[in-house]
């Protein structure tokens, strides 16, 4: 009975809170208690273990509440939350998501094009993303896909160091397609680049003052030419 109330309770726009219990929300006669350390205390009835938790200065916090007594931690609630808080958050900016970028040729590209082309490809692969290539056929190079063909082979040849053929060319109506996959993961990508970040950002602020010592050097002894020569006084 109690269940479906509270199905339907959050049809109506209610929500169940991800939040533990607490302190004098906590409502049952005995709880199974852990200090702050970790060591266990063992099961006490409720006041007391409210009492402990004022005692150190702490919160009575339920960790497990489906457990018979409950399982309840004494610890600094606040910051608990602002660990946890942080933790998630570095994890979500070390995640990784697989993007999937594209470059389209043709198949009769010049020299330059094709260098420029090739370039944005290798700045993909080593970002740690795959890159789909399209080779786009116009006219009569309907009749030549091995034009497609060649030219998909040769940059799949020319970025081997970065990345590899994860799948085959093949013909899609008029174009002709192939996906390449780093080598290299999107993790170890963003780790690489957040560690040359760092490194550039310590070179400039450790150059600065060697720089401006150098300059604090080089001016002393211009200072001490240009000044000049005491007279004696008279007597």
């Amino acid at each position: 009975m109690a269940v479906r109330q509270a199905v339907a309770w959050c049809y109506r726009g209610g929500s169940i809170s991800a939040e533990p219990r607490i302190n004098d929300r906590i409502r049952v006669p005995e709880v199974r208690l852990v200090g702050p350390s970790g060591e266990q205390v063992g099961i006490v009835p409720l006041a007391k273990a409210l009492e402990l938790a004022q005692e150190y200065d702490l919160d009575l916090v339920e960790v497990a509440a489906t457990a018979r007594p409950p399982v309840c931690k004494l610890m600094d609630y606040g910051k608990f939350k602002y660990e946890s808080a942080m933790k998630a958050r570095e994890a979500r900016k070390n995640q990784a998501h697989t993007v999937i970028k594209e470059m389209k040729l043709r198949p009769k590209i010049d020299p330059h094009d094709y260098d420029t082309k090739k370039g944005h490809v290798v700045r993909f692969l080593k970002q740690g993303d795959k890159v789909k290539i399209t080779i786009m056929f116009r006219g009569r190079e309907q009749s030549r896909p091995e034009l497609g063909f060649r030219l998909l082979q040769r940059l799949a040849s020319d970025v081997e160091d970065l990345g590899f053929i994860e799948s085959n060319p093949k013909q899609d109506g008029r174009n002709m397609i192939m996906v390449l996959g780093p080598h290299k993961k999107k993790t170890e990508a963003m780790a690489e680049a957040r560690e040359a970040q760092a490194a550039r950002k310590a070179e400039r602020q450790g150059s600065t003052p060697d720089a401006e010592r150098e300059g604090d050097t080089a001016e002393a002894p211009a200072a001490a030419a240009e000044a000049p020569a005491e007279t004696p006084s008279e007597a």
